[in-house]
């Protein structure tokens, strides 16, 4: 209980869907670690009804609207030095025990060359050596499960970046590299034994070749018998490997028949960077049929930014979509950012309805007790008579009466905006994107599909039956034709890039990320960049 309001626990409504984790943004976490250690935000600021920000915090089951007991957190925007108090950090470091955080690596930050440094395997580089010892102890001491430290071959292609990082001439080298991380991380990690993290083996690969040879290189890391004691925990599916379901099926049947998909060994397999709703569905479907035939522990994750990198842009989620036999969906779209609304006391819900910027909007428990004034925090200035403001004189003192206020660099922002109100919208885009993902199954469960579940040609297959029949198959020999007689029907199924066709088999990996009015997009790995905001309004 919250206040007088029952919490929406989205735990206890996950059953054995696919988990989603929110791939919690730096900026967001510093509201509620530093909350507990000083006033970060006055609670004056805060709209009626929040009381707590750990009400905000979806990791404290007792204090949370909306408990949800998963997350991912990149180690490529954290602070790495555990010696000292980081109560930006503290909703991560200190969450509450029996939550599941998965540690992505910072193999990204790598590959856009922001991690300096020659990360050639065997180069003696000091920089690269710091960062791959204090990522490895980060890795061990905060999460549950976490990425090796890949550095996917796409950054071959970033002349930029790449010459941040060594210079790397052929694909074959960045192999190499991180065969060389792998083998650090193996022999340095403090083992599941010992309280460390359990270990996902990364694959990467642009096209089905260049995944085929990934995984036969990578995958003996993951052998008991090679590697009794510190052999890695599971699999995380990046490249080519996230967002193409003809791969993805042979890579499973793969490691069925490789023995790498061993109950109480190999449990976990993530998914980098996916945010298509439909997919929390496809996911579900392959995750329960491996369950059924294969490994009954085994569990299937997926993670994106979209909900922090959407509300960045301006964008927030207003309502999910399910159409039975069409596209399913998440919808946003620019929100209300005008200081026109500084003294609006109107509910948020009827404000953006009733002013035509959104043509409907779903409440999430956050939203719910939101006022138009409790986002667009900053007053307009008034002008003097018969001033007109322009680009270059809206920030001169002497063409107001009453100064507008200012934001947290000392200057007249634009924006109605100030950092809390963009934390606040972010956890609202949190719970639409959970909520969509658990409302997806369920409807799913309940006999709707989105039309890229059923083939659209031919016998008009359902995907769980094609699934369930790759599974139950008797031999591999036999998985795989099933698979292949599927051919045509899994390059209609898009993956978060969007690829299909023959792309979907040969595409070089793309980087951009995209947000549509419909659809969230991201690629992988990406998290939040807290610069996006840096003047765009004031903490208070």
């Amino acid at each position: 209980m919250i206040g007088a309001k029952l919490q929406d626990n989205l735990t206890a409504k996950q059953n054995d869907y696919a988990v989603f984790l929110p791939a919690i943004s730096g900026f967001y976490a510093t509201f509620v670690g530093k909350q507990r250690n000083e006033l970060y935000v006055d609670p004056a600021r805060f709209p009626q009804g929040l009381t707590d920000m750990e009400q905000m915090n979806w990791l404290n089951s007792s204090k949370a609207m909306f408990p949800y007991k998963w997350s991912l957190y990149s180690g490529g925007h954290a602070n790495l030095d555990l010696n000292k108090q980081d109560w930006s950090e503290d909703m991560v470091r200190n969450r509450e025990p029996g939550t599941l955080m998965l540690g992505d690596s910072g193999g990204f930050q790598i590959a856009k060359g922001l991690w300096e440094g020659d990360w050639h395997a065997n180069s003696g580089c000091a920089k690269a050596q710091g960062k791959r010892e204090s990522v490895l102890k980060w890795l061990d001491t905060i999460s549950d499960y976490a990425m090796t430290l890949d550095i996917p071959t796409w950054v071959i292609h970033d002349p930029v970046a790449n010459g941040k990082i060594g210079n790397f001439k052929s694909p074959q080298e960045l192999v190499e590299a991180t065969k060389f991380n792998n083998e650090y991380f193996m022999k340095h990690r403090k083992g599941v034994k010992n309280g460390g993290t359990k270990i996902l083996n990364v694959l990467q690969g642009a096209s089905h070749t260049d995944a085929d040879e990934w995984y036969d290189t990578m995958k003996h890391y993951c052998n008991t018998t090679q590697y009794p004691d510190t052999h890695f925990n599971g699999w995380a599916m990046g490249g080519q490997n996230m967002c193409d379901v003809h791969l993805i099926l042979r890579r499973l049947v793969a490691l069925r028949y490789d023995n790498l998909l061993q109950e109480g060994v190999h449990d976990w397999m993530h998914f980098l960077g996916t945010s298509k709703l439909e997919w929390a569905v496809l996911l579900t479907v392959i995750q329960r049929a491996v369950r059924k035939h294969v490994n009954p522990a085994f569990t299937i994750s997926f993670d994106c930014a979209s909900p922090f990198l959407a509300t960045a842009n301006g964008q927030v989620y207003f309502e999910n979509v399910f159409e039975h036999d069409s596209k399913w969906s998440y919808r946003m779209a620019p929100s209300a950012d005008d200081k026109k609304y500084a003294t609006d006391t109107r509910k948020w819900s009827d404000g953006v309805v009733a002013d035509g910027i959104y043509p409907r909007w779903e409440d999430s428990p956050i939203s719910d007790m939101l006022k138009m004034k409790d986002i667009c925090i900053y007053r307009a200035g008034i002008p003097k008579p018969g001033v007109v403001l322009t680009e270059e004189n809206f920030q001169d003192a002497d063409m107001y009466d009453v100064l507008p206020d200012v934001n947290k660099n000392g200057k007249w922002g634009k924006t109605s905006w100030d950092s809390f109100s963009y934390a606040l919208l972010m956890g609202h885009n949190v719970w639409m994107h959970l909520t969509a993902v658990q409302e997806a199954n369920r409807r799913f469960d309940a006999g709707e599909h989105p039309a890229m579940m059923r083939r659209s040609t031919g016998d008009y297959a359902k995907f769980e039956d094609i699934v369930e029949a790759i599974f139950a198959a008797p031999t591999r020999e036999d998985s795989e034709a099933i698979i292949e007689y599927y051919d045509s029907y899994w390059m209609e199924i898009v993956g978060t890039r969007g690829f299909k066709g023959k792309k979907a088999k040969n595409a070089r990996t793309m980087f951009g990320v995209h947000f549509t009015y419909d659809e969230p997009e991201q690629t992988e790995q990406e998290d939040f960049d807290s610069s996006k905001l840096d003047n765009l309004g004031a903490t208070v």
